[in-house]
């Protein structure tokens, strides 16, 4: 790694801080933020205005619980330095934020008429998996196995690992179209902010440098799918 990461770091220092923040409130006044602040596929598709403009952005910065901030956040740190370090720090940034608002749209256009509010850095980091996965598909990523009731750390390549993430992702959107709109894990947000930046990386990257990756020195499971959280 050439470049010290430091927009992933702090994004992930500002996730904290929004998240302590919201922590500090009463249901009343978090469930108003969320509100205010989270993206209403709704509200886009029938009230859009500055306001509702402005969501998009606001929303990438709220979760909805401990384990839906600590997953998001081990994720960006470690895919997130390695596209930051290829990009550099402002295209990063922009990557980051495109791949966050597209996120928010594949979500709208898979349900256009939800009331619940959709929070949280997932779809934006799932572009970055997207990126990764371009980038350095036989990077080798270390991830949790389950073998005959024995968990096992093991190096998979990462076209394997983010491929079988991406499948997952497919099929349990598919599967949660047509019911009851409960609220849980944004699915096709992960897919839309997967595909955006696979796709983006491309134009991103012209003119870069194109040295190899950090090699991460720990990884979580990443068959691992998000936490579902009440408003997510």
């Amino acid at each position: 790694m050439r470049r010290f990461p430091v927009i992933t770091i702090g994004l992930i220092v500002i996730n904290s801080l929004v998240f302590l923040y919201e922590l500090s409130l009463n249901d009343p006044a978090l469930n108003q933020l969320v509100m205010s602040a989270g993206v209403i596929p709704y509200q886009v598709t029938n009230e859009f205005g500055p306001g509702v403009a402005r969501d998009f952005i606001t929303s990438m910065f709220l979760h909805g619980g401990w384990m839906h901030l600590l997953g998001n956040m081990l994720y960006l740190w470690i895919f997130g330095n390695n596209i930051e370090d290829r990009l550099g720090r402002a295209r990063f940034s922009f990557f980051y934020l495109i791949c966050g608002i597209l996120a928010s749209l594949a979500q709208i256009l898979a349900v256009p008429d939800s009331p619940r509010p959709t929070i949280g850095a997932s779809g934006a980091i799932a572009g970055v998996l997207g990126a990764y996965l371009v980038l350095y598909p036989s990077a080798r990523v270390q991830s949790l196995v389950l073998v005959f009731y024995f968990v096992r750390l093991i190096e998979v390549p990462a076209v394997i690992v983010l491929g079988m993430w991406f499948v997952l992702q497919f099929f349990s959107g598919l599967t949660s179209l047509g019911m009851p709109d409960m609220g849980g894990v944004a699915y096709f947000a992960h897919i839309g902010g997967f595909i955006a930046g696979g796709a983006l990386i491309y134009l991103f990257k012209i003119g870069t440098n194109t040295g190899p990756p950090q090699r991460p020195s720990r990884q979580r499971n990443i068959f691992e799918d998000e936490f579902p959280n009440r408003w997510h």
